[in-house]
């Protein structure tokens, strides 16, 4: 804080921020909270309070917005808390569009003439969308590249072991730790390709067990679409078809996309 007139600093503040935004994957909302908690104040800054607003920029509005103004001090913190609907169309199918929410807020103090500026912070960049396949349900999802895991130990440990030999052994992408990614695959004949090339009804089954192919069937990587390295394995036929529930549950929970970018961390 400075006297206007003579620039002489009458008290300072130092505070800490908290920002925590989450989004459901079969809701078409966002929330975002901010927690402001002061570490130090002296002179003219002690017994400030602190409000603020919410904005949202893209293809979103504002559904509420809450950051009345609240005293900051010690076991005293500010926060604002705010709700971002999209504002996609539910039809035609297939509709996708970013909207980034922002809290701005600034303090005030019955010692000083005028409030401070405004101070914002984002979120990230939210991609919502009715674009996934096997739902209607718009939804919301933070900008990250998700993980499937399986583990060895695991309702699927034949499956979990061919996919970690097919990622060390003949070096196919998907690999946790790295950015060899597997990119999903939509097209239903396609995928019918890369499953009819890696596993044809031609191959031998032996009696309880299934043909499984990886890199996956529904991947652009997989034995048509990526260029014919891919490998296969009989195992079990309940780990097989249980394997791939997780991988449908993956992609429906991770609001995974046509060309969205995924791993695999196969755990002991």
């Amino acid at each position: 804080m400075h006297d206007v007139r003579t620039g002489r600093v009458t008290g300072t503040m130092n505070y800490a921020v908290i920002a925590y935004a989450y989004s459901d994957y079969g809701i078409e909302r966002w929330a975002y909270q901010v927690d402001l908690f002061q570490t130090s104040a002296t002179g003219d800054a002690t017994g400030s309070s602190a409000s603020g607003k919410g904005t949202c920029a893209g293809k979103c509005k504002v559904n509420g917005s809450k950051f009345p103004s609240q005293k900051m001090g010690q076991g005293k913190d500010a926060i604002g808390q705010f709700f971002f609907d999209t504002t996609i169309k539910a039809r035609p199918k297939g509709d996708k569009g970013n909207g980034q929410g922002t809290a701005s807020w600034h303090f005030t103090n019955p010692k000083w003439a005028a409030p401070t500026n405004d101070i914002t912070l984002s979120t990230p960049v939210v991609r919502c969308d009715n674009a996934l396949p096997g739902t209607s349900q718009i939804g919301c999802v933070m900008p990250y590249i998700p993980e499937l895991v399986y583990s060895k130990r695991g309702e699927y440990p034949e499956l979990a072991k061919h996919i970690e030999y097919a990622q060390n052994t003949k070096h196919l992408p998907g690999k946790h730790g790295t950015k060899n990614y597997l990119t999903r695959l939509t097209d239903k004949t396609k995928i019918k390709q890369n499953r009819g090339k890696a596993c044809p009804s031609s191959r031998h089954r032996p009696a309880g067990k299934e043909c499984d192919e990886y890199p996956f069937a529904s991947t652009w990587q997989g034995a048509s679409t990526g260029g014919g390295k891919f490998n296969w394995r009989m195992i079990p036929k309940e780990q097989n078809q249980g394997g791939g529930k997780a991988l449908g549950n993956f992609y429906l929970y991770n609001r995974i996309l046509e060309k969205d970018k995924f791993l695999v961390w196969i755990k002991n």
